[in-house]
């Protein structure tokens, strides 16, 4: 039996952008609640959450931070970040090139290079057809100003676009235990 290939994901991203209720919805697996059921509460104490996957005939371990606990999170070491904001606050997503990115460059390099980076659009439900609306394809282009190799959207309240949002972390997250790594050659892909 092969061994388990443990990979720590940092999720980062302004307060109440919807982080911990993400990593609240991925903890239910495929039993999630449907709809608004209200999702269970973790807790920083019991950080890394841990999900535990076969992935391309492989046993992963992903270990799951959340920035909740500011102090603490400059002093990981992640092999993945996910650069998370709310579609619904125009600030949050300002922040993330602005602030979150530039954390990465500053705490995260390893050998030169910033590790494998998704750009993750939250509250995907509660986006309003307004002025001032974000756009995935806003978000999109600010994923390839910033070199994301993915960007993509979902709702953790709704479960909406969760599982394909897992997926494409799981992927990405898998290939950073590679020679390769998990950095796309150039570009950044739309979920």
């Amino acid at each position: 039996m092969e061994d388990t290939k443990t990979v720590s994901i940092l999720l980062l991203g302004d307060p109440g952008c919807g982080k911990s209720t993400l990593l609240c919805r991925l903890s239910q697996g495929q039993h999630a609640p449907k709809g608004s059921a209200p999702l269970p509460k973790l807790h920083d104490f019991d950080q890394p959450f841990i999900f535990d996957i076969s992935m391309y005939n492989r046993p992963y371990r992903f270990e799951f931070y959340d920035t909740s606990c500011p102090e603490n999170y400059t002093l990981l070491q992640p092999d993945f970040v996910i650069l998370c904001f709310d579609v619904t606050d125009r600030k949050s997503l300002i922040n993330v090139p602005q602030v979150w990115r530039k954390d990465v460059t500053r705490h995260y390099k390893k050998d030169g290079d910033d590790p494998p980076l998704i750009m993750l659009g939250l509250k995907r439900d509660a986006r309003v057809e307004e002025e001032g609306v974000i756009y995935p394809q806003e978000g999109y282009r600010i994923a390839q100003e910033m070199r994301c190799d993915r960007y993509a959207e979902c709702s953790a309240v709704t479960g909406e676009l969760v599982s394909e949002v897992f997926e494409d972390i799981a992927r990405t997250a898998a290939k950073t235990t590679t020679d390769a790594g998990g950095l796309t050659q150039g570009g950044c892909m739309l979920m």
